[in-house]
């Protein structure tokens, strides 16, 4: 039962139209516990800014506001320098609240994004009494706020302004360290080098300053050195991703419906299947072509097509009864397909369909939805008729997510209410994913958290379904101790049997929560509070559930979603006293006492088992508790006559 490293695919037995897969997004932004090995990730490659070493001095004082420019790595800089302090797995996430917060342990701790409303209050009064705080605790504190957010002026002995390292300085040292990890040979490595100099990826770095570009660089120029591709090829790619680029090729494509719902299936589904994008393309592509008025129709393949010219119609319009080919209207549109691959969920191969640039998808969805009046309407209208394939749900989340965290007013959380409340659990992992994507920007945490808090108190199962299975997943691992307050309040139905539904999410959610170490005493703590509800409502109902299962087989039980399989055995191997707690609290209760007793006597059967476990230890600090509790009498006195029954009938053979 340890760490999560990288994203878990978790398999189950449901039907494929239904979902096959649900993959876990480690989140960015946590509240909580970083893992190290995240950690060491984000530094891989670290080049240190050159405000570092004014940065430490200030950090000194045990309390440093970092300021900075959006994409300018300041949270990079950050954990670089609480890991310098407190190793890889000694970093803290904090939400934006700091007015309550007071340090625990020696550790480093992270605020990333402070909100206006959290930076106006931040003054001198409050900084000081956290920097004593802190200073008692061993602790440090640095806080990210971006450049144009107001703070107190008694506050600049705290602040520093970040001044990143170069974007050509952050490419050089990321492939350098691709070559000492083994990823490049030394030649592949002095051939990406080389490109780097080049008058052309010079200019490109030169227009493109911050660290992230450089990132992206060394991306394509590993690609480059790896798969053969030109360098003109990976500077196009590079260049196409922008909103520039991204509204320039729509202007150009504005009087051409197939191109345009293509380029729409392509953002929105991106990597999915070539017929999975056919099919969204078909269905999309008449909804568009109702806006503009008479459709154009093409005799020659795209790049022949004047885009500008009157539209065709008449008995011209039908000389070309097969229109351009697939590939061809890939081409049109700058997109290709991958390699066939066969995926951990298909029984089938799936030929993959990208945008040669990077970052192309997100920007011309962003566009698309954000800029031209309907097209998000009709997004949604066809996601909600085109057949579900597995994975759509998390192309389509992510994707949404991504445009979302960059929208306004009102609706940018109100126009996922249709998806969220669907009795089909694809749509509602939608919405999961999209939230999970939205929350990893500070701006939008708190409008999500309320959004959410809303729902698990609504009336309707799917709505308090869609958050749990929110909570199973990146926001559930960014933030576990609201998660369960979250899992908490949609069991709230006292006079309501458990939906099978909402048992499964719940489910999949504390075992998504179970999947990481420092998550475990939240998770067993809460199922205990549920242990004690009273009989015949759903926070009991679950108890029973996790009880019964993790007893006979494990939780959640085989065939229901689940991010790590928990059984009896495993809590008293780990956590040997609120095992104690939950075991006795299920002998007692009628309900759970059966499940719980045969589980028990299963561990007692098998020596590897009870070695693990220790049961013999276990059950003597269980039997210490049997005056108190009859249900553990009752177990304690049904194990002896079961035990002499058996020795009685060796005597007498």
């Amino acid at each position: 039962m340890g760490d999560v490293g990288g994203n878990l695919t978790v398999i189950n037995s449901a039907a494929l139209d239904e979902t096959v897969a649900n993959l876990i997004i480690p989140p960015r932004l946590r509240e909580g516990p970083y893992p190290a090995n995240d950690v060491r990730g984000r530094l891989r490659g670290f080049v240190e800014p050159r405000t570092h070493a004014q940065c430490r001095k200030v950090l000194d004082s045990h309390i440093l506001v970092l300021r900075a420019t959006s994409g300018a790595g300041a949270s990079t800089a950050a954990f670089a320098l609480l890991a310098e302090r407190y190793g890889a797995d000694g970093i803290t996430g904090l939400d934006s609240d700091l007015s309550r917060w007071r340090p625990t342990e020696a550790r480093g701790y992270l605020l990333q994004g402070l909100s206006p409303v959290a930076a106006a209050s931040l003054g001198e009064v409050v900084l000081t009494g956290l920097a004593a705080l802190l200073r008692r605790a061993g602790a440090h504190l640095i806080v990210t706020v971006r450049a144009e957010t107001a703070l107190p002026g008694d506050t600049v002995p705290w602040q520093v302004v970040h001044r990143p390292p170069s974007s050509a300085e952050v490419a050089t040292k990321r492939l350098n360290t691709l070559v000492e990890a083994g990823e490049l040979t030394p030649e592949q490595g002095a051939g990406a080098l080389g490109h780097l100099a080049s008058a052309d990826f010079a200019g490109h770095l030169h227009a493109h300053p911050l660290p992230g570009d450089g990132v992206e660089v060394a991306k394509g120029l590993c690609d480059l050195v790896l798969s053969g591709k030109s360098a003109a090829s990976v500077l196009d790619g590079l260049q196409t991703g922008s909103l520039t680029a991204a509204r320039e090729v729509l202007k150009e494509s504005s009087r051409r419906a197939d191109s345009l719902s293509l380029m729409a299936a392509i953002s929105l589904l991106s990597e999915q299947d070539r017929t999975v994008l056919e099919e969204f393309s078909a269905i999309l592509r008449p909804r568009i072509e109702e806006r503009g008025g008479p459709v154009l129709v093409t005799t020659g393949p795209p790049e022949r097509i004047d885009t500008h010219g009157p539209a065709v119609e008449g008995p011209q319009a039908r000389g070309d009864l097969l229109g351009p080919s697939f590939q061809e209207r890939l081409d049109a549109v700058g997109a290709h397909q991958l390699p066939i691959r066969f995926g951990a969920a298909q029984r089938y191969p799936v030929q993959p369909v990208v945008f040669s640039g990077r970052h192309r998808s997100d920007a011309l969805l962003r566009c698309l939805w954000l800029d031209y009046e309907g097209m998000a309407s009709l997004l949604w209208k066809t996601l909600d008729e085109a057949p579900h394939h597995p994975g759509v749900e998390l192309a389509a989340g992510q994707a949404i997510g991504k445009v979302l965290a960059h929208a306004t007013g009102p609706d940018t959380l109100r126009q996922l209410h249709l998806f969220a409340a669907s009795d089909t659990r694809w749509r509602r992992r939608l919405v999961a994913y999209a939230l999970g994507e939205m929350v990893q920007y500070p701006a939008l945490t708190g409008a999500v958290r309320e959004q959410l808090r809303q729902w698990s108190r609504a009336a309707s199962i799917p709505l308090r379904c869609t958050v749990a299975e929110t909570c199973a997943g990146s926001y559930g691992l960014a933030r576990p101790v609201v998660a369960l307050k979250l899992l908490d309040a949609a069991l709230d139905e006292p006079d309501k049997g458990l939906d099978g539904r909402l048992r499964t999410a719940v489910s999949f959610a504390l075992s998504t929560l179970l999947a990481e170490d420092t998550n475990h005493t939240l998770v067993l703590d809460r199922l205990r509070e549920w242990q004690g509800a009273n009989p015949g409502t759903q926070r009991h109902a679950l108890a029973v559930h996790f009880i019964e299962s993790m007893s006979l087989t494990s939780f959640p039980p085989p065939g229901a979603p689940g991010a790590r399989r928990v059984r009896l055995a495993d809590l008293l191997a780990d956590h040997p006293q609120r095992a104690l707690d939950l075991v006795v609290a299920a002998l007692d209760d009628p309900a759970t006492h059966e499940a719980t007793a045969t589980g028990l006597s299963l561990i007692e059967s098998d020596p590897a088992l009870r070695d693990r476990t220790a049961f013999p230890r276990f059950l003597a600090s269980l039997s210490g508790t049997a005056r108190n509790n009859r249900g553990v009498l009752r177990f304690v006195l049904r194990r002896h006559r079961v035990r002499a029954a058996s020795s009685a009938e060796g005597f007498a053979s």
